[in-house]
């Protein structure tokens, strides 16, 4: 097979999860013998060839009004002017046309079209070739990715995120395939009407994590130190983590890792306030901040598509505190490797803080039970093959009709 992987961001350029799984499906379909190459955005105009890791990978200028994956919040206009533009935004179509010619691919496979926006489906059907869309999260259902807080919305923004997402649920059903990393995720595509009379697939991301250390079991009378990495913003539960942690009373610490918008960043670190305990580590490699802590939290608020940093945290023999949303319910499982709490009802998440700290027994089971718990996201071999899997059906489909 010759297969065109289209995504908002390539390897160097890294913003979540998407990114990471991406690079090790295109590395191991190349290593399989398939040809491959990838289309990326970079915010400088125009389009090039830069080869990483062997991959030939096309950067593509993003032609719209700002790049949104910078530090800095742009306002509510620009942003709104922003994501009228991507709601179809025919320049990033040329680009498409452009390396579909020069490639010539008999399968594109489409991750986060952030930035693209769906146009690149009109031109990948205009070429004739098959398109299976994987879903990441819910930028096809909502410009902002995640349907935060969805419920809260007035009348104005829901009818503002109909209108720009009018196209997406009538054109998903003339892809060949639609992939969800999770259950979860592909279940909410399908339950608003997305991807009718489209072969469906469900492939776990996998990470390749060795195991480096045993579990590090507690003794009675011991702190705790609470960890959390990632996106530093408000649907990540980070304000509910640092709220509970304070009002918990355990004995212990809180680091914080990760990156976020520079408002964001500054509110969190208002709410810490000056509490000694809370220790904001900034960008960190996360085998090292694993081994700094004894328990994981993952307090998204938003339907988290899968959550692979909770498998991260599970891969290194760490309890897992995670909310009840999405794909983490896919992942974490209660009282086997870890809690789940809810944030409909808030002291659920200091009350699984409490528990880890005083129940010893309790905390040093789920750390040994956390690795084995989740081998099936511990083998990219596996999650390769289940995308080969699909992506020659559907070209063994196309040659047949």
């Amino acid at each position: 097979m010759k297969i065109l992987y289209i995504n908002a961001l390539y390897a160097p350029y890294v913003a979540g999860g998407a990114e990471i799984s991406l690079k090790l499906i295109v590395e191991g379909m190349q290593a399989k013998g398939h040809e491959v190459a990838v289309l990326s955005m970079v915010p400088e105009p125009g389009l090039h060839v830069d080869w990483v890791d062997g991959v030939k990978v096309y950067r593509a200028g993003l032609r719209n009004g700002y790049w949104p994956f910078a530090k800095d919040r742009p306002s509510k206009f620009r942003r709104f002017l922003w994501h009228l533009r991507d709601a179809y935004n025919p320049a990033m179509r040329r680009y498409v046309r452009e390396v579909l010619q020069q490639e010539k691919p008999t399968v594109v496979s489409c991750h986060n079209l952030v930035g693209w926006s769906i146009s690149a489906w009109d031109e990948i059907h205009r070429a004739g070739i098959p398109i299976v869309q994987v879903l990441h999260d819910m930028y096809l259902l909502s410009p902002d990715s995640t349907l935060f807080n969805q419920e809260q919305v007035g009348l104005a923004q829901d009818l503002t995120r109909r209108l720009l997402r009018r196209r997406h649920k009538r054109e998903s059903n003339s892809v060949k395939a639609v992939v969800g990393i999770s259950r979860s995720v592909l279940e909410r595509f399908i339950t608003q009407g997305y991807f009718r009379n489209v072969r469906q697939y469900v492939v776990h991301n996998a990470r390749d994590i060795p195991a480096i250390n045993q579990p590090r079991l507690r003794k009675e009378g011991q702190s705790l130190t609470v960890g959390y990495i990632g996106t530093l913003s408000a649907a990540k539960g980070v304000e509910w983590l640092i709220r509970q942690f304070k009002a918990s009373g355990i004995e212990g610490r809180l680091h914080i890792a990760g990156r976020g918008k520079e408002d964001d960043l500054a509110h969190f670190r208002q709410l810490a306030g000056n509490d000694e305990r809370i220790h904001f580590v900034g960008y960190v490699n996360s085998s090292d901040f694993y081994a700094t802590v004894d328990v994981l939290v993952v307090p998204s608020i938003w339907e988290e598509p899968l959550g692979m940093v909770a498998v991260e945290g599970l891969a290194a023999n760490l309890p897992v505190i995670a909310s009840n949303r999405g794909g983490l319910r896919e992942t974490v499982a209660d009282g086997v490797n870890g809690i789940l709490c809810d944030p409909d009802r808030p002291d659920s998440l200091g009350d699984a803080l409490i528990t880890l700290w005083r129940d010893v027994a309790l905390y040093n089971r789920l750390a040994t039970g956390a690795r084995s718990s989740i081998g099936e996201y511990l083998s990219v071999e596996r999650m390769i093959t289940e995308y080969e899997r699909v992506l020659q059906t559907m070209t063994m489909d196309d040659a047949d009709a």
